[in-house]
């Protein structure tokens, strides 16, 4: 196995491991399944203009659901892309 090199940041690892094959550097036979909890996916904040009535009607399901009306639309858009497939 060739050793890992040191990274200076993430973007430098990106494109190391982009460029190389991780069997040359790990024994996948040795690699056990992890759980990470406390792990949260990274997100983006965007801009998005909705229509006033639009936006307090997802306001009014959010809360109907008790849930925070940005997750519920986060939440509807995941539903949509894996319905999708793509």
């Amino acid at each position: 196995m060739k050793p890992i090199p040191d990274f200076a940041d993430e973007a430098e690892e990106r494109a190391f491991w982009e460029a190389n094959d991780s069997t040359d550097y790990l024994d996948w036979g040795k690699a056990r399944p992890a759980r990470l909890p406390n792990l949260k996916p990274t997100a983006k904040t965007i801009s998005l203009r909705l229509p006033i009535a639009l936006l307090e009607r997802i306001r009014i399901e959010a809360n109907r659901r008790d849930v925070p009306y940005q997750s519920l639309i986060e939440d509807w858009l995941a539903e949509d892309i894996n319905r999708l497939g793509r």
